[in-house]
């Protein structure tokens, strides 16, 4: 082999733009708002200036946690950035310093109307730093670890043009962190629309409730992603690996709620045979044609929906309700229970925009 060969050449960045990183990036951007400002109680008549911040002296006490979480925050958004703005901008220090120092200064400025928030200039220099360091890790790896890499192929292989399926089948084990009364109790909407249902003191078997609630609930979602999926895709075993990956994130943060000897506190004989049976049922179902998939997922959701609202809490999950300490993932969980809520009618409203889809393909 002649020596010019062997040399390592030069890694080319694709002129191709990236619609999944600035879907990303605009999502994560939403994030940092929310946990930045919530509950957005904001009290113009304070008496003090967005900008008295910045002529502030420093807090007298400044914890390790603080400042590590400033920083962390902004690291994915830096990274994201690199590759949202490749191929138009690729000055790509000066874009994740310039944004991440002007994002942080907009909301740093937004806190001085909130009663339960201290702005600072160590905060603001804390996320400066992140949104760099998070751009400096991005440049290395080059566009293809999000645009063009094997995970992205893979979800293309799997989904098609069906960016909506694959936006929700990305954000469904975020929906099941909230602490539930049935795992994968979707749809949990309350008093506010189903009413206040009085049981007295009838006797409910709350085993086989959960059975059924979980039951229903995952073979719902599960038909419901199936709709979005190519018809040659693997589906069951994609399928339930989202299952087994959303186990493990319910794992770890109720680990982080509740505490490490809690984590599988959730993981009742309700939720394994309900799981066991819907993944049975689905093997059956996804042979079925489109439009029966839709209506069977329909039928589950909203069952499973009226179900988890009217039927009784069990009472030991409200038991464990005490040793919930949210502490410093109280806005966290907020964000996490909004999630929950809204992830159910997002996903009617993408079923029943594509029905005429699903009924050509049938």
């Amino acid at each position: 082999m002649h020596q010019k060969d062997q040399r390592p050449r030069k890694f080319v960045w694709p002129l191709q733009a990236m619609p999944l990183a600035r879907f990303m990036s605009v999502s994560y951007v939403l994030l940092i708002i929310y946990v930045s400002l919530n509950p957005f109680d904001f009290d113009f008549q304070n008496g003090i200036t967005a900008w008295a911040w910045i002529d502030a002296p420093l807090p007298r006490f400044i914890t390790l946690f603080d400042v590590s979480v400033n920083i962390l925050a902004y690291i994915p958004f830096g990274f994201l950035l690199v590759f949202a703005a490749y191929p138009r901008w690729r000055n790509f220090v000066a874009l994740a310093l310039s944004l991440s120092a002007l994002l942080a200064l907009t909301v740093e400025s937004l806190q001085s109307w909130l009663p339960t928030r201290i702005p600072s200039q160590m905060d603001w220099w804390a996320n400066v730093l992140g949104g760099l360091l998070g751009g400096l890790l991005a440049i290395p790896l080059g566009p293809q670890w999000l645009s063009g890499s094997a995970i992205r192929r893979r979800f293309d292989q799997w989904f098609g043009l069906h960016w909506g399926a694959c936006a929700l089948f990305l954000l469904f084990p975020w929906s099941q962190i909230y602490p539930q009364s049935s795992w994968l109790g979707t749809g949990v909407w309350g008093h506010a629309i189903f009413g206040s249902i009085d049981w007295g003191t009838t006797v409910v078997n709350h085993v086989a409730q959960e059975t059924l609630i979980t039951a229903l609930c995952w073979l719902g979602v599960a038909l419901l992603l199936s709709l979005g999926l190519r018809p040659k895709a693997p589906q069951w075993c994609i399928l339930n690996g989202l299952l087994f990956f959303t186990v493990a994130i319910k794992t770890l943060f109720t680990a982080l709620q509740f505490g490490g000897e809690f984590g599988l506190i959730w993981f009742t004989a309700g939720a394994l045979w309900g799981m066991a049976l819907a993944m049975i049922l689905l093997r059956l179902a996804l042979k079925l044609s489109q439009v029966a998939k839709f209506w069977l997922a329909f039928f589950c959701l909203v069952s499973g929906t009226i179900a988890i609202n009217i039927l009784p809490d069990n009472p030991y999950f409200i038991l464990t309700l005490r040793h919930w300490h949210q502490g410093r993932l109280l806005h966290f969980n907020d964000l996490m229970q909004w999630v929950s809520v809204v992830w159910l009618p997002i996903a009617l409203v993408w079923m029943i925009r594509n029905v005429t889809e699903f009924k050509s393909q049938h």
